[in-house]
């Protein structure tokens, strides 16, 4: 038995209906920038927070709490389901994921095992029950990273400026790489499937690093795998959502995909994008960096972007990629009410 949903404004944005006042949510709402959070860091790590599920959840909850936010997204990492295949990997303080085992050869593909997320990741399945069914009235967001960005970490051993051997491999071992992409993709269909089933109401699927292909590249080695990823979901029901950094480039091509919202970084002005032809719902896209100025010009470029927005039905409002921990909480809250006031009267 669910939670009931109050309020459902982003799940009705996400499919391109009407809302009273544009919804909002932003990407790393929970934790990093919240003095509770970091009380919490200062006892247990993240590995310790997302495996308690009652802790998991306060994370979660905290944000549409605090800001009253539209929507949750679940607290965790792109990294937690890749234990379980086989993947060796430690999130390190001030580096982020580091692999133990990268992917050399075909071989090292071919040993990658399977995800039974009932048995390996009970914890997330646990947490996402608690938030839908006891905790939320909003929608809770569930999320994976996509598989050429997980493949990065896995290629590369850990995070990389320029993804140069994930694109040698891609381009040398096209046999490996595909095998590998079939393997990512069988792993995020099991894992979010498993999410939707505990309770979450929509999913978005974080391609952060693919921005380093150009579009030949993405549509012959990426589009295909995202293409049956998508398709599979679509069966589930809940919008979904793609999203990735430094990727304007790819936006049209996301556009074709069997998806319900594009998310668009700073770099693409949402009026170009609908001129691109983008008729799908739009989520974004505030620079996180502008939250560090002053609060006239904070206010000016929201408005702005919601200006942009509100031209058609089908608008979530977002940041262009995650809040920063030097964001002060309580700017987050007065941004959240300014954009519901702003929207809700000039709707």
């Amino acid at each position: 038995m669910s939670k009931e949903i109050t309020n459902d404004t982003f799940l009705k944005a996400a499919r391109g209906e009407k809302t009273d006042h544009v919804p909002v949510w932003y990407m790393r709402q929970a934790g990093r920038s919240q003095p509770e959070y970091r009380k919490l860091k200062e006892k247990y790590s993240l590995f310790e927070i997302t495996h308690q599920p009652e802790l998991c959840a306060y994370v979660t909850r905290l944000p549409v709490e605090q800001y009253d936010v539209d929507a949750a997204i679940l607290y965790k990492d792109i990294m937690t389901p890749l234990p379980a295949i086989g993947v060796d990997v430690e999130i390190k303080s001030g580096i982020g994921p580091v692999i133990s085992n990268p992917i050399q050869s075909v071989k090292d593909v071919e040993k990658l095992g399977e995800l039974n997320p009932e048995e390996d990741i009970p914890y997330v399945l646990d947490t996402i029950k608690l938030l839908t069914t006891e905790q939320l009235t909003v929608p809770l967001i569930g999320f994976s990273g996509a598989p050429f960005t997980i493949a990065s970490y896995m290629i590369e051993g850990g995070p990389s400026k320029n993804y140069n051997k994930t694109k040698a491999f891609m381009y040398s071992e096209p046999v490996a790489w595909f095998a590998l992409m079939d393997k990512l993709a069988d792993m995020i269909i099991i894992y979010v499937k498993a999410q939707i089933k505990a309770g979450v109401k929509a999913i978005q699927i974080f391609d952060s690093w693919v921005g380093a292909l150009n579009v030949e590249d993405y549509r012959v080695f990426i589009k295909p795998i995202m293409n049956r990823i998508f398709a599979s979901l679509r069966e589930e029901n809940v919008p979904l959502i793609m999203f990735g950094v430094g990727a304007s480039h790819l936006a049209l091509e996301w556009n074709d995909l069997p998806i319900d919202v594009v998310g668009l970084d700073w770099r693409l002005p949402i009026s170009e994008a609908r001129k691109m032809g983008i008729q799908k719902t739009v989520q974004g896209n505030l620079d996180p960096a502008l939250l560090l100025s002053s609060w006239d010009v904070i206010e000016e470029r929201t408005k702005q972007i919601l200006d942009q927005g509100m031209q058609q039905d089908g608008y979530i409002f977002n940041l262009g990629h995650g809040v920063f921990p030097s964001v002060n909480p309580e700017t987050l809250k007065k941004l959240t009410a300014f954009i519901h006031d702003y929207s809700s009267n000039k709707k």
